[in-house]
C-alpha cells in the first residue's frame, strides 16, 4: 500500500509549504531531506508523532511497519487510531491514510512483510518506537554494517530514551545552524601577533581556534587573499591573528567572517553502549544519578519483558523489585549505587503511555532523523535518557495497586501512569488554550489524547481570529490545503473532536484585549482551572498574564524560534508572572545609517521596506484622507513644518501627477530609480566626498561609514530591469491600471525615458544620531518658510468636492505571495542600494526573511515544546510544590536541555509579620462610602491613606482643599468614580481595581501595599 509518487523526479522545495522551516534550515539542507527514505518500526503514540514531523518537514518517503492490531491502549497518545478500529486492523494500515493526508510531497507506504536484510537496505535512517531490545540490538547491527543511520527510541510512562548511531566518520557540516558571525574592522595591528579590532557595535561571539576570512580590507590588503586563518580571542573587541609584520600597514575598511568547520564523528553499535556505558548524553545537569540508573533500569524491564513475555505490571511491587534485582547485576562500576526509588517508578509505569513524553521524546527523534540525513546540526551522542517524575503523584509508592490498573478505556496509558484518581481531574478540567497556530495545534492535540475537558463537567476553550494560509501546513498539522482561509480555531477544534468525540472544545475568532473583555469577562476567567499561552507576539503574552493575576490562573507559556524552546509555567501565591522578566527590546537599526550610511544587508533591506511602505501605502492613505475626512488638513497643522510640507507635496505628486497608462508608471519607476541610485547618492557626495577627513585627521568615510558609489541605469542589467518591472506594477496598481508583464515592453519604454540632469543642492545631512535631525532644526526655527510653502501646495491641490468618490489603492505589505510584486520591490531595491554601498547582495528568500520578519519554525521543536508545557500542566493540576516544577530553555540543533526551578514571587514588606507578592490583593465587597472606605483600612488593617486613584483617574487626596474632601467623603466609591472619570460603571462588570497610596498608623512609615478589589456590583 503507497501513494503514488515519480520517485525519479528531482525534488522540487515548495518555498510557499516549507517557508519558516526552509529559514531554520536553508535550501541546501532541505535538498537533502527530500532525498532521504525513512522506516518507523512501532505505530503507538511515539511513532506516529515521529512519523508525522517527519512528514511534514518533508523528507522523501516514510515507510510504516507494525502489524500488530490497535488496542484501546493506544488511543491514549495515538491521534490518528479510532475505537472502531481495536482489535480489528494492524497499527500501520490503520493511520496510514491520516498519514498520507499530512503532505502531498512525501511518499508514504505501508510494509507487512519481515524486516529482511533487502528491505532495511532501502532505507537512509531507519527507526525503532518502543520495540524490545533484542529486536534494537539486531537490527542496529545490520544497519551499522550497511552505514544506515540508525535510532531507537523509547518512552515508559514518565521515562524516556534514545539512541543514535549514525555510523563511523559521521560528517556534522554545520554544528549549531547559526548564520557566520561577520565584523566590520576598526584596526589591524603590524606585529609578531598581529591584533584584529572590531568595531564598537558588535562583540566578538568567536572562540580560540576559531577560523576567520578578510575582504574589503584596504592597506593590509593582503589578508584578503589568505585561506582561513586560525584566531585566538584577546578581549570582547580584539583577537590575534598571528605575523602581521611583513604586511603593509592597514589604513582603513574591511569585515573579517568566521568560517565554519565541518565536524567528524564517531558512532558506535547498540550493543558495545550497553556494555560499555560510554557516550551517554546528559540531558539534566541536575539529575547526576539517572543516567547510570536508567541505563541499568532500561535493559532490566527489557530483560524482565523477555522472561515473563510481559512489561513488569502497573503499580506492582512484586515485579518492581524483580526489576530492581535484574538492574543491580547491571551496574557498570562496583562503586554504583542503584537507586530503588527511581528504578521502582520505571517498573511501575513501564506498560504507561502518556502524550506528552510522546511529543517530547517523538520531537526530538525527529529532528536526529533530519541530523542523520542533512547533516545539519550536532546530533545526541550517543545514549540520552529523559524522566519527568516531578509529576508523578507525591504518595505513588503507598496507592493501591488498584488504583493504576486498566479500565478498558482509551486513557489506560494514563491511568497506568498517573491513577484513575488524577484522570478524572484531567477530563473535568476547564482550559482556555489562546492562540490555534503551531503550538496551539500542538496543545490541542495533546489535551484530546489526555481527555482534558473531556469529562461531564469539563470544557476547553480556543481562540485564533487568523484564518489559514498555505505556510502554516508545515508545521500545524490539525490543517490541510482545504483549509486554506478558514479560521483556525474553529479548524483546529474540528479536527481534534475527531481524534477525540468525547472532547468539549468551543472555539472562538475574538482575539483576547481590554476590547473584548465583554465576552471574555469575570464569569468567564472564573469558570477556568487555567490558562495556556501559544500566542506569537509579546503584547498579548502580557495582557493574559495580567488578566491570570488578576483573577489567580495558572499560565502555561512557552515559545520557540527555528530549534530553540522555552517553557515557562505560572503558578497563583507561588511563581512570578510571565511579566516579572521581561528581554530587552530589539535593538534598531539608527535614522542615520538607515538614511545614509548602511553597511550591512539588513540595513539596505530595511531601507526598502520603508521605501514601499511610503511610496505605496502611506502616500495612498494621505491622499485619501485628504479626500474623505474634512479634518484632515487641519490635524496635520499638528506635526512639524518639515514633515507637514513633506506629507502634502506627497499628496499634491499623487494627485496632480496621477498616471493615465502603464507607460506613465514605467516612466516614474526610470525616474525613481534615477533619484534613489543616483541622485541621493551625488548629494551624498557633494556633502563628504570620498577624500574628505574630520577635524581629528581620520577619513570621513571609515569606520562603519562606507563610501557610496552612484549607479547609472543600464536597461541590460537584470536588476535595474527588476526594479521598474515591480515599481511600475505597485504604482500601476495604486491607479487601478492594468499591469503589464512583458519584459521587452517594459524594457524599450525604460530605456526611451528622458531624465533631467541633477545638480547637487546646499542641504544639511545627518552624519550621526547626536546630531539633530534637519526637521528639528526647521522646527525649532519656526518654521516659517515651510508654512508658506504648505499654504502654496493646499490653494493648488484640487478640492475634496472635485473628486468625490476618488480613492487611490493603498497597497498592504504580504511577503507570502510571489506574485504581488512586494518582494520583488525590496529584493531589487535593497540589492540597488547594496551596490552603492558595496554590500553584498541577498536573494529574495533572505530578504524576504528579513524584510518580513519571519520567525524560523521547525514542527519538531514545537512538538517537544508542547509535550513540555503540558509535563507541568499535570504538576499545577496536583499542587506540586515548587521545586517540583521546571522551566525549560533549549536548543535541539545543539542540542541543549536546561531545566530550572521557576523563581520564586517575590515578597514585599508592609511590617513585621505582614508581606505580601504579587498575587495578594486586599478585597473589599459592598459599595461604601470613601468615608467608610478610609476607616476600614484603618481601623482592620492599620493603614492611613493618603492617596486612591482608579486606572488614571485620582478619586482621593490627602491635599483635596477641606471642602471638596468633605463632599467627596459622603459619596460612595462607585459614584466617586463615574463623577469624576465621567465614565459610566462598567455593566458586565463586578469590581473596580484601586490603587492606594498609604502610611503605616504604627511607624508612619509610607508602604507598599497590594491593589485593592472593590466589589460595587
Amino acid at each position: 500500500m503507497s501513494k503514488p509518487m515519480d520517485v525519479e523526479q528531482e525534488p522540487k522545495i515548495d518555498d510557499a509549504l516549507y517557508s519558516r522551516q526552509l529559514y531554520a534550515l536553508s535550501h541546501e539542507t532541505m535538498k537533502k531531506i527530500t532525498s532521504t527514505s525513512v522506516l518507523v518500526v512501532g505505530l503507538q503514540g511515539l511513532g506516529i508523532e515521529i512519523v508525522k514531523d517527519l512528514s511534514l518537514a518533508g523528507v522523501k518517503s516514510v515507510t510504516l511497519y507494525d502489524k500488530e492490531l490497535v488496542e484501546i491502549k493506544d488511543l491514549s497518545s495515538q491521534f490518528y487510531f479510532s475505537p472502531e478500529q481495536v482489535g480489528k486492523v494492524g497499527r500501520a494500515d490503520a493511520c496510514f491514510q491520516k498519514v498520507v493526508d499530512l503532505n502531498n510531497y512525501v511518499r508514504i507506504d505501508v510494509h507487512n512483510g519481515e524486516l529482511s536484510d533487502e528491505f532495511l537496505k532501502k532505507f537512509n535512517v531507519v527507526v525503532l518506537a518502543n520495540q524490545p531490545l533484542a529486536l534494537q540490538l539486531k537490527v542496529n547491527e545490520f544497519c551499522h554494517a550497511n552505514k544506515i543511520h540508525f535510532i531507537s527510541v523509547e518512552t515508559r510512562g514518565v521515562f524516556g530514551q534514545l539512541f543514535n548511531d549514525f555510523g563511523e566518520q559521521f560528517t556534522i557540516t554545520d554544528t549549531n545552524g547559526e548564520n557566520p558571525n561577520a565584523y566590520m574592522i576598526s584596526s589591524i595591528s603590524q606585529d609578531k601577533e598581529g591584533i584584529v579590532t572590531v568595531v564598537e557595535e558588535q562583540k566578538l561571539q568567536l572562540l580560540d581556534g576559531d577560523l576567520v576570512t578578510f575582504k574589503e580590507v584596504n592597506g593590509m590588503s593582503a589578508l584578503n587573499d589568505l585561506p582561513p586563518q586560525k584566531i585566538k580571542t584577546i578581549s570582547p573587541l580584539t583577537f590575534s591573528i598571528g605575523d602581521t609584520t611583513n604586511l603593509p600597514p592597514y589604513t582603513s575598511g574591511g569585515y573579517v567572517t568566521e568560517v565554519k568547520q565541518p565536524k567528524v564523528v564517531d558512532f558506535k553499535p547498540l550493543k558495545n553502549i550497553l556494555e560499555s556505558g560510554e557516550n551517554i548524553f546528559i540531558t539534566d545537569d541536575f539529575k547526576f544519578t539517572q543516567p547510570t540508573n536508567l541505563l541499568a533500569g532500561f535493559q532490566a524491564i527489557h530483560k524482565f519483558a523477555e522472561k515473563n513475555k510481559h512489561m513488569p505490571r502497573p503499580h506492582n511491587k512484586e515485579d518492581a523489585n524483580a526489576v530492581i534485582e535484574i538492574a543491580k547485576g547491571l551496574l557498570k562500576k562496583p562503586d554504583d549505587e542503584l537507586d530503588e526509588k527511581m528504578i521502582t517508578q520505571l517498573s511501575f509505569g513501564a506498560q504507561g503511555d502518556i502524550v506528552p513524553m510522546q511529543a517530547i521524546l517523538g520531537g526530538i527523534t525527529a529532528q536526529e532523523v533530519l541530523k542523520a540525513c542533512s547533516g545539519k546540526f550536532t546530533p545526541i551522542h550517543q545514549l540520552a535518557f529523559f524522566d519527568s517524575v516531578e509529576c508523578l503523584p507525591e504518595d505513588l509508592e503507598t496507592l493501591p495497586e488498584e488504583e493504576f490498573q486498566p479500565i478498558g478505556s482509551r486513557y489506560d496509558g494514563q491511568i497506568i501512569t498517573f491513577g484513575k484518581t488524577l484522570q478524572n481531574k484531567i477530563e473535568n478540567l476547564n482550559y482556555f488554550l489562546v492562540g490555534a497556530g503551531a503550538i496551539g495545534c500542538e496543545m490541542l492535540k495533546n489535551f484530546a489524547m489526555m481527555g482534558l475537558g473531556a469529562g461531564p463537567k469539563g470544557l476547553v476553550h480556543v481562540t485564533d481570529m487568523d484564518t489559514i494560509e498555505k505556510s502554516n501546513l508545515n508545521r500545524q498539522f490539525l490543517f490541510r490545503s482545504s483549509d486554506i482561509q478558514q479560521l483556525k480555531s474553529q479548524t483546529a477544534a474540528n479536527a481534534v473532536r475527531v481524534m477525540n468525540p468525547d472532547l468539549n472544545v468551543k472555539a472562538y475568532s475574538l482575539r483576547v484585549g481590554p476590547d473584548t473583555e465583554s465576552h471574555y469577562n469575570e464569569e468567564f476567567f472564573n469558570s477556568l482551572d487555567g490558562v495556556c499561552n501559544a500566542l506569537d507576539n509579546v503584547e498579548a503574552r502580557l495582557y493574559m498574564d495580567s488578566q491570570c493575576v488578576y483573577y489567580g490562573k495558572p499560565l502555561l507559556e512557552s515559545g520557540t524560534l527555528g530549534t530553540k524552546g522555552n517553557t515557562q509555567v505560572v503558578v497563583p501565591h507561588l511563581t512570578e508572572s510571565y511579566s516579572s522578566s521581561r528581554d530587552p527590546p530589539e535593538k534598531g537599526i539608527p535614522v542615520c545609517t538607515l538614511h545614509n550610511f548602511p553597511n550591512a544587508i539588513e540595513h539596505t533591506i530595511q531601507w526598502a521596506r520603508d521605501t514601499f511602505e511610503g511610496l505605496f501605502k502611506n502616500n495612498a492613505d494621505n491622499v485619501n484622507s485628504y479626500l474623505t475626512n474634512p479634518a484632515y488638513v487641519q490635524s496635520l497643522k499638528t506635526q512639524n513644518p518639515f514633515v507637514r510640507l513633506e506629507t502634502l507635496a506627497s499628496i499634491k505628486a499623487s494627485l496632480m501627477d496621477r498616471p493615465l497608462d502603464f507607460n506613465q508608471c514605467i516612466a516614474w519607476a526610470r525616474l525613481k530609480f534615477e533619484e534613489y541610485f543616483n541622485n541621493n547618492i551625488e548629494q551624498l557626495l557633494y556633502n563628504f566626498p570620498k577624500d574628505m577627513v574630520t577635524t581629528t585627521g581620520t577619513p570621513f568615510w571609515s569606520g562603519p561609514k562606507r563610501a557610496p558609489t552612484p549607479l547609472k541605469f543600464d536597461v541590460e542589467n537584470p536588476l535595474h530591469l527588476e526594479f521598474i518591472v515591480a515599481a511600475a506594477n505597485l504604482r500601476a496598481f495604486n491607479y487601478g491600471i492594468k499591469a503589464e508583464t512583458n519584459i521587452e515592453v517594459i524594457q524599450k519604454q525604460a530605456a526611451n525615458v528622458i531624465v533631467p540632469d541633477f545638480t547637487p543642492k546646499k542641504v544639511k545631512i545627518q552624519t550621526s544620531e547626536n546630531e539633530p535631525a534637519p526637521s528639528s532644526n526647521t522646527q525649532q526655527a519656526g518654521g516659517d518658510a515651510e508654512d508658506d510653502q504648505c499654504d502654496t501646495i493646499l490653494s493648488q491641490l484640487p478640492q475634496p468636492s472635485e473628486m468625490a468618490g476618488y480613492k487611490i489603492n493603498s497597497i498592504q505589505f504580504e511577503k507570502d505571495d510571489d506574485t504581488n510584486h512586494h518582494i520583488d520591490f525590496i529584493t531589487a531595491t535593497s540589492n540597488l542600494r547594496a551596490t552603492n554601498y558595496a554590500i553584498s547582495p541577498a536573494d529574495k528568500h533572505k530578504t524576504k526573511g528579513i524584510a518580513g520578519k519571519i520567525i524560523p519554525a521547525l514542527v519538531t521543536t514545537t512538538a517537544v515544546v508542547a509535550g513540555f508545557v503540558c509535563i507541568e500542566l499535570i504538576k499545577v493540576i496536583q499542587n506540586k510544590a515548587l521545586e517540583k516544577y521546571k522551566s525549560t530553555f533549549m536548543n535541539l540543533g545543539i542540542p541543549f536541555f536546561g531545566f530550572v526551578e521557576p523563581i520564586a514571587a517575590p515578597k514585599n514588606k508592609i511590617r513585621e509579620g505582614w508581606t505580601w507578592t504579587l498575587w495578594d490583593r486586599f478585597d473589599v465587597d459592598g459599595d461604601i462610602t470613601l468615608k467608610e472606605f478610609l476607616d476600614l483600612f484603618e481601623k482592620k488593617h492599620g493603614l492611613d491613606i493618603s492617596m486612591l486613584s482608579c486606572k488614571v483617574t485620582l478619586l482621593y487626596a490627602l491635599f483635596t482643599d477641606k471642602k471638596t474632601k468633605e463632599e467627596r467623603l459622603k459619596m460612595k466609591i462607585s459614584q466617586l468614580y463615574e463623577t469624576l472619570s465621567k465614565k459610566p460603571l462598567p455593566k458586565d462588570k463586578k469590581y473596580l481595581l484601586l490603587e492606594i497610596c498609604c502610611n503605616d498608623t504604627e511607624t508612619g512609615d509610607d508602604v507598599d501595599v497590594p491593589s485593592v478589589r472593590y466589589k460595587y456590583n
